[in-house]
């Protein structure tokens, strides 16, 4: 069973063999671990995925992996999680981490990532939850996207209040320190 602990969902690749990005997802994953706390993940057991999972119980986490059907031979279901829930839908599976999470850390990634980030941090900004919506980018993967969204907050498309809403650091303890419960 699975404990009621300080939950913090991950997005993050689940293709990319960066051996760079594959130490950054270690290093969250202990990090996690370490703390105390517990991973909710996308559920599969390759690239970055598998890496913070896998460091994350290895330092001693409850891991809980959501995966939608379709995707459980693709990203190879990551069995040995504490908790594996296989949804119908992607949907229902981003419905689950995000009923499941206290707080959410994107990490690099591609259009499935950057999905799930723009929803969860368009929920925050919305009041939908509360919940802490950061972003660890240690070599400017993100650079060109934020660059980008400053650029339209600038011309009236999205406020200060939103752009304030999400945490951008490229500092592992910073990123930690915004998830930490009650900051």
């Amino acid at each position: 069973m699975v404990s009621d602990s300080y939950s913090v969902c991950v997005y993050c690749s689940a293709s990319i063999g960066d051996p760079a990005a594959l130490e950054l997802s270690r290093q969250v994953g202990a990090e996690i671990g370490r703390r105390g706390w517990q991973l909710v993940s996308g559920g599969g057991n390759v690239s970055m995925m598998g890496a913070v999972a896998t460091a994350a119980r290895a330092a001693g986490a409850k891991t809980v992996g959501v995966i939608p059907k379709k995707l459980v031979h693709r990203e190879m279901a990551d069995v040995d999680s504490d908790e594996l829930i296989v949804t119908d839908s992607m949907r229902e599976r981003k419905q689950v981490m995000d009923e499941r999470a206290d707080a959410f850390l994107t990490l690099p990634g591609g259009i499935g990532t950057l999905e799930e980030f723009f929803e969860t941090w368009t929920g925050a900004y919305l009041g939908m939850h509360d919940k802490p919506v950061v972003v660890l980018d240690p070599d400017g993967h993100y650079r060109g996207l934020f660059a980008w969204l400053e650029e339209l907050r600038e011309r009236g498309y999205a406020g200060r209040e939103a752009m304030d809403r999400v945490i951008v650091t490229g500092d592992l303890a910073e990123a930690f320190e915004a998830l930490r419960p009650g900051r």
